[in-house]
């Protein structure tokens, strides 16, 4: 079994980002926004979502690797 070392500051930031993706998806499927509003907000949240979790995912991937014995 593989174990990672996760602080609580990082499953919070994980989480948020995972928060915003979330709720951005939730704002394109919504209809009680005009489309354009809804869509901008939601392409939005998706896009800043994504792309914050990426760099955090690949840190832990990184920090899994440093904690491994030679």
């Amino acid at each position: 079994m593989i174990e990672r070392k996760v602080t609580l500051p990082e499953i919070m930031l994980l989480a948020g980002t995972r928060v915003a993706l979330g709720f951005g998806l939730g704002l394109l499927f919504s209809p009680k926004f005009d489309d354009d509003q809804r869509k901008s907000a939601g392409w939005t949240l998706v896009f800043v979502g994504a792309l914050t979790t990426i760099p955090l995912v690949m840190e832990m991937i990184v920090k899994k690797g440093a904690d491994e014995p030679v």
